[in-house]
């Protein structure tokens, strides 16, 4: 007999509290409550993880290794811990895990602690809690955790098997000994006992727990993929599903793995024919929709696999003649035959011969109500696929599908960054006649739009015109503001407008604009507050105005060719530039003023000095002097200055390559802000 909560009924009592538990805990009705355990020895282990998709992944290799840590320390009742036991646990515990992240969305907190067990009665009932089930052997005993008790755990009857579906509580009580729910003013914790197998190999007895009709059909059948094969003192039947091995569920969570981590569609094809070849079939195809799968659309034949790749091309040619075809191709997304279910397909005929007949399905690949494409499969020397088998390959596709449009997503963003990026930037940099130059510009790791620009232009008249901005903020906001800023700066600047003047009208325009949406906001807050319809809708913090800091200069090069030239620039809140002489000396070239965007009236003035031969201009933004190693930034105590110092007698690219390179390696991580760099190198004289 096995003492379970009941997954179906889903009932919890609410019992006294148990030592230590706190005021407020109610535990589930099953087992040994999951604060009851006392010291054992090797002590437990405890792991916080965030509430993200790797959390599973990392749970798993938490609990393999707490597992194998405690075995080789040879601590009493662990002789068992490997192998099955150690199966099972890992799944459970990626079930469990990938419920609380995706249902609470909370940091989940894992603990796996040794159970010494306890001495069973001398009469005590073989099928009771400490005889023959379990409780009175060594075993291992986890805990799941998360922060929003509130909502309702997997595994109630009727439970949907939609495509964010999964096991819950139905596999937990399909295989652990004892589990149960313990919950706590903030804390609800999940936990489960897994025995040590008895001396002797002597096996598990049969599971008490009933699952319906479509469950059994559909591949829930948790104790028949996991539970070894002396399980039953009956002979066994065997069908065709006995090439489904006892990992098929640890295969699912493995294979989600492996595809959230691919960001191309047509690699999540080709690695999801290799996962089910040959393991679930002989040869696999995949097709795909390049465009949203509508009416008219035709599939593309993205990935053919077979277990013997001499016969791949006459699959893929016999494939391409006859593509499959679903009905209600472009209609909403209704119906068993359009949902994601598998259905029966015809064997491909190819007179050259690919290898004997046998079973082929075909699968949709549909995710969040749109379908990506189809999935073929077949084994030979079968008639049809067992139940257990569909339902294993039918919840793969709708991973598959899952991956491929996450896939599908990053790669329209990736377009709209890039075509933005393009925009926002110049095509390329002015030549400046007797003055190098150099620039670096390195969005943040995963940034939608960078919030840094730099532009190096020819305003007429023997002045060439440079600017290096970073908007306060990041994303299509900052975007926003930094394709209002160069063209401006640009229009300004032709019309033969100095430094200053620049700046003093662009200030103008950003405040102007900031007060507009100050405006606009007060204004539908006092309508809001009459009782009257607001005029304007209020502005989310993302969408309002941003400041701007900027260095923005004007450079001439003397006439004659005599080398150097004379510089005149201006700093809105902007870090500080940099001159690097000839001897080695580095000195600071402007004063710093206020951001632009800030005050209205705010005035602005600009500094000249002579760039002369061989004398090198750094200007950055602050992702390079505040690139951050711990407690420190790099130009903490003049870092940038000092970097800059042994620049001596390089050229601009050059310059530009190892500052870059010494900020990278100031700190452990990759910058976690955009990198913008201009470097002007007057010519040295010849």
């Amino acid at each position: 007999m096995r003492t379970t909560t009941s997954s179906q009924r889903h009932d919890i009592a609410a019992l006294r509290p148990p030592a230590g538990g706190g005021p407020g805990a109610v535990a589930a009705r099953s087992g040994v409550p999951a604060t009851a355990a006392g010291p054992v020895p090797g002590g437990a282990r405890r792991i916080s993880l965030p509430g993200d998709p790797r959390a599973a992944a990392t749970a798993r290799e938490f609990v393999r290794g707490a597992l194998a840590d405690w075995t080789a320390q040879e601590l009493p009742g662990t002789e068992g811990l490997a192998g099955r036991l150690a199966d099972e646990a890992v799944l459970l515990v990626s079930e469990l895990v990938t419920n609380a992240v995706v249902h609470a969305g909370t940091a989940v907190e894992l603990r796996c602690r040794l159970d010494p067990g306890a001495d069973p009665e001398p009469d005590a009932d073989p099928d009771g809690p400490d005889g023959a089930d379990g409780r009175g052997r060594p075993g291992v005993v986890i805990e799941v955790s998360d922060h929003h008790p509130a909502r309702p755990v997997r595994g109630r009857e009727g439970a949907s098997l939609s495509e964010s579906g999964g096991l819950g509580l139905l596999l937990v009580g399909a295989v652990a000994e004892s589990w149960g729910i313990t919950y706590r003013r903030a804390v609800k914790t999940v936990w489960f006992r897994l025995a040590v197998a008895a001396p002797g190999g002597g096996g598990r007895p049969e599971l008490e727990v009933s699952f319906d009709d479509q469950m059994l059909q559909r591949g829930l059948r948790a104790a028949e993929l996991l539970a070894p094969a002396v399980r039953r003192t009956t002979p066994q039947r065997h069908s065709a599903a006995d090439w489904i091995n006892p990992g098929a569920l640890s295969f699912l969570a493995e294979a989600s793995d492996l595809l959230s981590g691919q960001l191309d569609a047509d690699q999540v094809a080709a690695l999801a024919a290799q996962l089910i070849v040959p393991r679930l079939a002989d040869w696999c195809a995949v097709w795909l929709y390049d465009g949203s799968g509508g009416h008219g659309e035709a599939q593309r034949l993205a990935g053919v696999w077979h277990s013997c790749e001499s016969r791949i091309d006459s699959l893929r040619t016999a494939l391409e003649r006859e593509p499959p075809v679903m009905a209600g191709r472009g209609a909403p997304v209704t119906g068993s035959a359009n949902n994601g279910s598998a259905v029966s397909w015809p064997w491909p005929q190819e007179p050259s011969g690919y290898g004997p007949g046998g079973a082929a399905l075909a699968c949709p690949l549909v995710a969040g109500g749109r379908r990506f494409g189809m999935l073929m499969l077949g084994r030979a020397g079968l008639m049809w696929f067992p139940d257990e088998a569909v339902g294993l390959i039918e919840d793969l596709c709708r991973r598959v599908a899952r991956a491929i449009a996450t896939a599908r997503a990053y790669r329209r963003q990736e377009r709209i960054s890039q075509v933005l990026q393009r925009r926002l930037l110049p095509r390329g940099r002015a030549r400046v006649p007797g003055v190098e130059s150099a620039v670096v510009y390195e969005p943040r790791e995963g940034a939608w739009a960078g919030g840094d620009f730099w532009d190096l232009f020819d305003a007429g008249d023997g002045r060439w015109c440079f600017a290096l901005g970073d908007v306060c903020g990041s994303g299509p906001e900052a975007a926003a503001v930094t394709g209002l800023a160069r063209p401006v700066l640009r229009l300004l600047a032709r019309d033969g407008f100095g430094v200053a003047e620049v700046l003093d009208r662009l200030n103008k325009t950003m405040a102007r604009e900031a007060a507009d949406s100050v405006a606009a906001v007060a204004a539908a807050v006092a309508a809001a507050g009459a009782g009257a319809e607001a005029p304007v809708e209020i502005r989310d913090e993302g969408e309002q105005a941003r400041f701007l800091s900027l260095l923005y200069g004007e450079i001439v090069p003397y006439r004659g060719g005599s080398g150097g030239a004379r510089c005149t620039l201006a700093s809105a809140g902007h870090p500080l530039p940099l001159v690097l002489g000839t001897d080695g000396a580095v000195r600071v070239v402007a004063a710093p003023q206020m951001l632009l965007g800030v005050v209205e009236d705010a005035t602005y003035v600009s500094e000249s000095f002579d760039l002369l031969p061989g004398e090198t201009l750094l200007c950055v933004t602050d992702g390079v002097t505040e690139r951050r190693s711990g407690r420190r930034q790099f130009d903490d105590e003049d870092g940038l200055a000092g970097a800059l110092a042994v620049c001596t007698g390089l050229a601009a690219d050059a310059t530009a390559d190892r500052i870059h390179r010494a900020v990278h390696a100031f700190g452990p991580t990759p910058p976690d802000d955009d990198l913008a760099m201009l470097v002007l190198q007057a010519a040295p004289r010849e």
